[in-house]
């Protein structure tokens, strides 16, 4: 007999943290320019437990839609 596949709850899609490799593909970065933005303050909000970097792609949805601009000359 065969399982159904487990389909994540969307709030586990969104709240769910990814690593910096996941992240930079999501927000179409490189994970170096990630990196600088941690070290400048820059970049979205992250995780860190250890070594390990995280996080959350409704963070990541949230600095996004900060950068959204109509056209090249608004601030």
């Amino acid at each position: 007999m065969l399982e159904a596949a487990t389909i994540p709850h969307p709030s586990d899609y969104w709240d769910g943290l990814i690593d910096e490799t996941t992240a930079a593909s999501f927000i179409c970065q490189s994970i170096r320019t990630l990196q600088k933005w941690r070290v400048t303050g820059f970049g979205p909000v992250h995780y860190k437990s250890g070594r390990s970097v995280r996080y959350s792609r409704r963070d990541l949805r949230a600095w996004s839609d900060t950068r959204r601009r109509r056209h090249t000359s608004e601030v």
